[in-house]
């Protein structure tokens, strides 16, 4: 199974930030067991949200003309902090900013909020790899044209 945890990216500037969107609903399979009754959208896909953004952030960033692009591998979780719960019927706003990239790796600070409470904050290390697999490029193009519509960027 795949989780494509973003609904939107409503803003990408490379080199700079990544704002997106995650809305949550009730028919979101992982909250029927998390929890019975109490359904709150699990940590672990709220980071992944987050890695996601924060990779197209960096595959964008980092491409160049003429040469294979490289797709962002998420490598190390820091400082990961949950303030609050996202439930049915929230908006999540993830944000990534760049803090700093060098030719094989990068970090990213991350936030998610709902409405303006900051319900978690983390920085992710990513190492950037070429990928022979013109499959995971095509995949990875059509997701990221869907995530964007709308928005006048680079797709990687």
């Amino acid at each position: 199974m795949r989780f494509f945890l973003l609904d939107r990216v409503t803003e990408l500037v490379p080199g700079k930030h990544a704002v997106g969107i995650k809305c949550v609903t009730l028919t979101d399979q992982t909250l029927h067991d998390h929890f019975p009754e109490h359904p709150i959208f699990p940590g672990t896909l709220l980071v992944e949200g987050m890695a996601q953004l924060a990779g197209l952030l960096l595959e964008a960033t980092l491409k160049e003309d003429g040469k294979p692009v490289r797709r962002a591998i998420l490598g190390q979780i820091d400082k990961a902090k949950f303030k609050g719960p996202a439930v049915p019927g929230d908006r999540i706003r993830i944000t990534a900013r760049i803090q700093t990239t060098l030719e094989a790796a990068a970090r990213v600070e991350v936030e998610a909020h709902v409405e303006d409470t900051r319900i978690a904050h983390a920085t992710l290390t990513f190492m950037m790899r070429e990928v022979a697999s013109e499959r995971v490029h095509e995949e990875r193009r059509a997701l990221y044209r869907l995530w964007t519509a709308g928005l006048s960027v680079p797709i990687p």
